[in-house]
């Protein structure tokens, strides 16, 4: 099926390794010139070099710190200037540190704030102008499937993922009747270092191996497996495309049927 992703251009946020890889990676293979962005410098040119050779878009690799404003505007400057154009924003950031309540100081707090939700609001509001000029866009942020069900032991990530889907919602029906389309996904079970990082965090904290944690919580998704970081971009690649042009607004999560909720 043709997507009708080709010569499109797209920014992919954290996307040296894992999700934010995948999806920039599925982006390219569709024909999408990508600008990919991450901290680690040697880590994203192995990136780069990835995308490259599997895809078949452009690639712009640049490194710098998505919580610094002025990196955000750098990010977009320079694809504007590469591309002429930005049609599809992916916001896609690390984790913040796990814990409970009592856990956090208030600059986890403040960290956790500019890491999930407010580098959200800067990239939108460096981006969405050039989508209104040229007639429409995409957003798509990666938040996690915490935004429906929120997770023991993860509460800034309950906390600020939620900011983000409520932002999500509301520009949606700002932004209609320009033709940008702005939605959610949310992340299971993914076998990434994200996850082996949780797991050890939990394994100090319970006692617990991580090959005994490992099962427990394959053993809660009905699909009985960790989903891959190709199924969420699949996900995404699709959200971009004009197959998808009756959806905006909506949060879906890619989860192996591990949610129980009903929405």
């Amino acid at each position: 099926m043709d997507l009708g992703l080709k010569g499109k251009v797209a920014i992919v946020g954290g996307s040296s390794r894992g999700l934010g890889l995948a999806i920039a990676l599925g982006l390219a293979k569709e024909g999408v010139n990508v600008t990919i962005c991450a901290r680690n410098e040697a880590e994203l040119q192995k990136a780069a070099l990835k995308i490259k050779s599997e895809g078949t878009g452009e690639v712009l690799a640049i490194a710098a710190d998505q919580t610094k404003y002025e990196a955000i505007k750098c990010i977009v400057n320079e694809t504007v200037q590469k591309f002429g154009r930005i049609d599809i924003l992916v916001n896609n950031t690390g984790g913040p540190k796990p814990g409970g309540f009592f856990d956090h100081e208030d600059t986890d707090w403040q960290e956790a704030f500019e890491l999930l939700l407010l580098y959200v609001v800067r990239m939108c509001r460096e981006v969405i102008p050039y989508m209104k000029k040229q007639g429409g866009g995409r957003i798509i942020n990666n938040t996690s499937f915490t935004v429906k069900e929120p997770s023991v032991n993860l509460l800034l990530s309950n906390v600020f993922r939620v900011g983000v889907v409520s932002l999500a919602k509301t520009l949606s029906q700002e932004l209609a009747g320009d033709n940008i389309f702005v939605n959610n996904i949310c992340p299971g079970s993914f076998k990434t270092t994200r996850l082996e990082q949780l797991l050890e965090h939990r394994a100090e904290r319970e006692g617990k191996s991580l090959s005994q944690l490992e099962a427990e919580l394959v053993k809660a998704i009905p699909l009985g497996r960790f989903q891959s970081p190709e199924e969420l971009a699949n996900l995404v690649v699709f959200l971009a495309s004009d197959r998808a042009s009756a959806i905006t607004g909506a949060t879906i999560q890619v989860d192996g049927g591990l949610l129980k909720g009903l929405f």
